[in-house]
């Protein structure tokens, strides 16, 4: 599917699995080689995507980009924190473009995305994302998708794919397991790690939420998350202003201070939900083919290679680390990410 040069580039030596075989066994349909122009990061043609639609799907209306074939398999994109769809800008054209249907979801809090009633509460756990997945799901008459994210992203399609395997044909999850258990959120890490989650110990404060809510304030510790995040991204001001247009939504820091406080355990989350939750505090193995992804730059990786979480993941598998790439997977190796779509499409067919 994709330049294999190129490809092999960032792919580390832990790489673990079934070497990446996209047109022979899991494309939607066989295309040729992408063009070199496509393929160098400085030429890129796509900054944005074609159109933005709009729908109702449970408690919310959700903007979200399509692009590919309206019946082909669908495959369903998902951003994290502090990020937006167009770290998929490149992700979706390449999918679409083997015939995959590919749908772009801003999450709650994020862009167009907005509650549909001023009562409901602006709720961030990690059960409601994943509610919200399978509402838009449905209102998008998508029975099944394959699922694929990093940060929150990859959390909601773990969360997807452990509940409800059934909606989940394959899955692509950056950082591999992320669900999150309270309890042991409750431990502390060695603190190196400690220090690199600052800004949720700030957000727990209402120092942090003054900041938030400052406009300047809130792009500044966006770009600074990105430059600590992926030390190897060279961004440029235009490409960060489209992504932080996302966080003028009027339910951004509502939604972001709710999530990280409750993680930590220092705000409820809807009662509705704690039956969902205890479900998850417990672990669920996820039984569906998986390909997870580390960005070897990436400061929260892991270490081990994958193997700190491997036995979460019982269905086929295969692991990649992707040297020089830091957490924005999708944005920084465009083509990696897509060529780790279509090869889980490829194991679920083995």
């Amino acid at each position: 599917m994709f330049d294999r040069r190129s490809f092999g580039k960032i792919v580390g030596a832990s790489a673990v699995g079934a070497p990446f075989a996209v047109r022979a066994t899991g494309s939607a349909k066989a295309a040729g080689d992408v063009p070199e122009e496509r393929r160098t990061p400085s030429a890129r043609p796509h900054t944005s995507f074609a159109a933005l639609r709009q729908i109702k799907a449970g408690e919310l209306s959700v903007g979200y980009a399509e692009a590919g074939p309206a019946h082909g398999p669908a495959v369903v994109l998902l951003h994290g924190w502090p990020y937006d769809i167009h770290s998929y800008v490149e992700v979706a054209p390449l999918l679409a473009a083997e015939g995959y249907r590919v749908v772009v979801p801003y999450l709650r809090g994020y862009g167009t995305t907005r509650f549909r009633s001023p009562r409901t509460f602006r709720d961030g756990q990690q059960s409601v994302f994943a509610l919200d997945l399978l509402a838009l799901m449905d209102a998008l008459g998508i029975e099944r998708a394959i699922l694929a994210g990093y940060d929150w992203g990859s959390r909601t399609a773990d969360i997807v794919a452990a509940l409800w395997p059934k909606r989940c044909k394959a899955l692509v999850s950056v950082s591999g397991y992320l669900i999150t258990n309270r309890e042991k959120n409750k431990q502390p890490q060695p603190p190196k790690v400690e220090w690199a989650w600052w800004y949720q110990y700030y957000f727990a404060t209402q120092r942090g939420v003054l900041g938030l809510e400052n406009p300047e304030y809130r792009r500044e510790l966006a770009r600074l998350v990105w430059r600590f995040n992926s030390p190897t991204w060279h961004f440029d001001d235009a490409t960060f202003a489209r992504t932080a247009a996302a966080f003028r939504n009027p339910d951004y820091v509502r939604i972001v201070i709710h999530n990280y406080r409750w993680r930590l355990g220092l705000a409820a989350g809807d009662p509705r939900y704690d039956g969902l939750e205890r479900r998850l505090a417990k672990g669920p193995v996820i039984g569906v083919p998986t390909v997870t992804l580390d960005g070897g730059r990436d400061p929260f990786t892991p270490a081990g290679g994958g193997a700190s979480y491997r036995d979460k993941f019982s269905g086929p598998y295969a692991h990649r680390t992707l040297k020089d790439i830091g957490h924005n997977v999708p944005q920084e190796a465009p083509e990696a990410f897509a060529d780790a779509v279509v090869e889980a499409d490829g194991l679920r067919r083995r």
